[in-house]
Parts: C-alpha cells; structure tokens; sequence
C-alpha cells in the first residue's frame, strides 16, 4: 500500500491520518475512499494518509497495537485519536476523530 499525500510542494501536512488495512479487503477499501472523501471536503490541501497493510506489515501492527482492520488513527494534530471501521457511519467518524474542529479555534 502506498500512502495519499494532498499536499502543495512546500506545505507541511496539517492533519495526518494512518490507516490500517487487510490487503484490498473490501471494508478496507471502503474506509480509505471514505476517509480520503473527507479529508478533501474538510482539509483540502492539507492531508497526508499513510496507508499501512498489516498483511504485509504484521510487526508493526501488533507493535502498534493494532488488532482489528480497518482502523484509522489521527496521527497529528495531537492528541491522537483511532476510530475502528469502514467509516462509513460519517457523523460518527466527524465527531470521533473531530474532523472540522479544528477550523474553528
């Protein structure tokens, strides 16, 4: 898996997301079109997803913690915050990784 990067050249990620996923599992496919769909309707330029397959990567999952896929950890900004699931159920996913939250401080 490789990672989705919406960021203009000389602009540092904002809001940087990981994703961990089974291979092309359908329900992994689903959360990264999902959380990719709202990071460019809240973040626009300013997002980076690193997209990790624990297939392929099983160390650093379980070094991680990661026991169940599809899950989603906002990495920055601090603190960090996970949600597990296809994020499918959108207000849910706004109000557990406080998506748009940020743009009102």
């Amino acid at each position: 898996m490789a990672t989705v990067s919406h960021l203009k050249h000389a602009d540092v990620a904002a809001f940087v997301f990981r994703l961990y996923v089974a291979g092309e599992a359908p329900n992994s496919m689903l959360a990264l079109r999902n959380l990719h769909t709202l990071c460019q309707a809240h973040y626009a330029d300013k997002y980076h997803i690193d997209v990790v397959d624990v297939l392929l990567s099983p160390e650093r999952a379980w070094a991680e913690g990661v026991i169940v896929t599809p899950m989603v950890v906002r990495v920055a900004p601090t603190p960090a915050l996970q949600i597990i699931g296809n994020l499918s159920n959108t207000g849910q996913v706004l109000t557990a990784l406080s998506f748009g939250a940020e743009d009102h401080d």
